[in-house]
């Protein structure tokens, strides 16, 4: 079990978490140490995110390294619907900076930023893809940045299937949102102003040349 505010580490095999927190509230992860699977609980945050899945040494675009898909399975329980809430594949790219998120279920409110398009996929459904622009706020670079985000959201929430996470890459590429040298595909549980739990019993995130 892992509860620290900014905490990076092995997750067994090829895979890495993460967790990280705003500093209200408080939230805890338990790694299983098979593929990307995880728990999580939270109470009370304003934003804490908990992912598990693979990190890369910034030097390479996607299509550099692969075909990017994931497997996932999970549960909820006691969510409060005060905020938002994520769950999908979530990473970030450099070079330039970008934050994305391929959005499977919103654990709360539905993110409601600048629709640029959609985007479907057979056997996996509809995604709207938006985009929304970050002001001087916490990034994986250390320091304070302005970047945009990138979105898919899923047009109704699910609870498992595949994901062909090159694919919405593509599409936001067509749309011309091209993520720069990739940093991360992980799967992600992120809280804002609410509270609850998930157990992921299924988890991967595979990359195929």
């Amino acid at each position: 079990m892992h509860c620290g505010m900014n905490e990076t580490g092995n997750a067994g095999g090829n895979y890495t978490y993460n967790l990280w927190s705003s500093g209200q509230g408080s939230g805890c992860m338990t790694v299983y140490g098979v593929d990307a699977t995880f728990s999580a609980t939270w109470s009370g945050v304003n934003d804490w995110i908990a992912r598990v899945g693979l990190a890369f040494d910034k030097t390479k675009t996607y299509d550099q390294i692969g075909t990017f898909a994931s497997d996932f399975a999970y549960t909820t329980t006691g969510i409060t619907t005060g905020g938002f809430g994520n769950v999908g594949i979530y990473g970030w790219s450099v070079n330039p900076l970008h934050e994305y998120y391929i959005m499977e279920n919103w654990l709360g409110k539905r993110p409601a930023f600048k629709v640029v398009g959609s985007i479907t996929i057979d056997g996996e459904g509809t995604y709207e893809i938006q985009t929304n622009t970050q002001n001087n706020q916490p990034n994986i670079t250390g320091t304070n940045a302005t970047f945009v985000q990138f979105w898919s959201v899923r047009s109704t929430p699910r609870y498992c299937g595949h994901i062909s996470i090159s694919k919405h890459f593509d599409a936001w590429a067509n749309l011309g949102l091209t993520l720069g040298d990739l940093e991360e595909a992980r799967i992600l549980v992120e809280a804002q102003s609410n509270s609850g739990s998930i157990d992921f019993t299924t988890g991967t995130v595979v990359v195929t040349k």
